[in-house]
């Protein structure tokens, strides 16, 4: 057994699971901003019941992502201890600062805002839950300059004595080439899950007969919201971070788009199946001729670097990356064409009766979580072979005093909490729903 691919599973294992709750986190506290104002303003007793139901719920997926997320930062000191020591002085900066300046302001006011409704001005009270949606982004960010910085490091230098790289300067290393649209993209992402997970919940009580009133309100605000993160997720955000790609990391973009020699006028692959034999290719290629030119260079005629152009010990997995982009653009595409079908029911007046579409609504409200993990895939494998690129290399990176039998034992461990972790949180979801929403109570008043 491998030590280096063990290590990598275990580490794809845990944050592949904690991934799937910080999107809702994110995107379900900045719905809620907008319920709790709507509510406040407006005086308005069905949208502050929507507050109290959806605020449950985000309390719920909070707890389980704090949890899985303390076991994957663990992992940075056990398996990859060798990486720890090479970069620890410039990826714990932001590691710290996440949990210094975010996650106790996100969790402070998440308590101020579950416990303090009808003991503090409903003021104190929406801003509690704005600054639950400002630290949980921020949290987002922080952890999101550390990867970034994997992808296009900077700021940095290497010192060659203590053989370490060294932080030179905070801003450059935050702030590096991938950071900005990475973040931009990511967050609308989360946003967009937000949505879904809002419009899924909705439907799911509409189909039930359940708090008819209160839902439908939701369910609406959840698809024009949704709409918006959805077209802002595939443009500009998703195109840009494509061409950050394509300058920053042009192997990875290479096997991200299928495209195997390099060669001006290059096309657009929407659909081909990876061979990856001794000259890589695409059975059943199905391709727009020079679209990929001019989406990445505003050029039909540039060149596109392709896979041959690299040093094979250099170059990413094939399959995983191309598959996992090609399944998220899919998604992201669906994701318009569901939100946008959505708004149009709405304006014409039917959008509640129409019991299939509340049917694809909640089959559809945990996609948005697949295209998460698609997405992350299609970044960090196709990284590889570097932990942090061109600087250190996967392999070197591991832990050496851990052995395979060591990390098969913790990793089915893991395997077997996070499956009761996941049926725990599916069942009190559930049970929520069951409940229906809480019978409004009086609160405080007041500005």
């Amino acid at each position: 057994m491998d030590p280096v691919l063990l290590a990598r599973l275990q580490f794809a294992l845990t944050i592949g699971f904690h991934f799937l709750f910080p999107p809702i986190t994110i995107g379900l506290a900045w719905l809620l901003v907008g319920v709790e104002w709507l509510g406040w303003r407006r005086n308005d007793a069905v949208w502050v019941r929507a507050g109290r139901f959806f605020g449950k719920l985000l309390a719920l997926t909070f707890a389980v992502g704090v949890a899985t997320g303390i076991v994957m930062e663990f992992q940075f000191g056990t398996n990859w201890a060798t990486y720890s020591r090479y970069v620890g002085d410039i990826f714990g900066a932001p590691l710290a600062a996440e949990g210094v300046f975010s996650f106790f302001l996100e969790s402070g006011f998440l308590g101020l805002y579950l416990f303090g409704r009808g003991r503090v001005s409903r003021r104190t009270h929406w801003i509690a839950i704005l600054l639950v949606a400002f630290g949980a982004t921020l949290s987002a960010f922080w952890i999101l300059v550390a990867n970034s910085w994997q992808q296009t490091p900077a700021g940095f230098t290497v010192n060659e004595v203590l053989g370490r790289a060294e932080l030179s300067s905070f801003a450059a290393a935050t702030f590096n080439p991938s950071t900005i649209v990475r973040f931009a993209h990511t967050t609308l992402a989360a946003l967009l899950t937000g949505s879904f997970f809002m419009a899924g919940v909705s439907a799911w009580m509409l189909l039930a007969g359940r708090d008819a009133p209160v839902v439908s309100r939701t369910l609406k605000l959840a698809l024009a919201v949704g709409l918006a993160a959805s077209v802002l997720v595939v443009f500009p955000s998703g195109h840009e971070h494509a061409r950050q790609v394509a300058h920053t990391q042009p192997e990875k973009f290479a096997a991200l788009e299928g495209l195997y020699e390099t060669r001006s006028e290059a096309p657009l692959v929407l659909f081909g199946v990876v061979r990856d034999e001794t000259t890589p290719r695409l059975a059943a290629p199905i391709e727009i001729p020079s679209m990929l030119s001019w989406m990445t260079f505003g050029d039909v005629h540039a060149e596109v670097k392709g896979i041959d152009h690299f040093p094979k010990d250099e170059i990413p997995p094939l399959w995983i990356p191309f598959v996992s982009f090609h399944n998220m653009v899919i998604l992201g595409m669906g994701f318009v064409g569901l939100t946008a079908l959505g708004v149009l029911l709405w304006w014409r007046g039917c959008l509640l009766s129409s019991r299939s579409f509340l049917w694809a609504t909640v089959l559809a409200s945990p996609l948005p979580l697949a295209a998460n993990q698609f997405g992350w895939a299609a970044a960090e494998v196709g990284r590889q072979p570097w932990a942090v690129y061109r600087l250190l290399r996967t392999a070197d990176a591991v832990s050496v005093t851990v052995s395979a039998g060591e990390i098969v034992f913790s990793l089915v461990l893991l395997c077997s909490i996070y499956t009761l972790l996941l049926l725990l949180y599916l069942f009190l979801l559930f049970r929520e729903m069951r409940h229906g929403v809480p019978a409004d109570r009086p609160t405080k008043e007041g500005a």
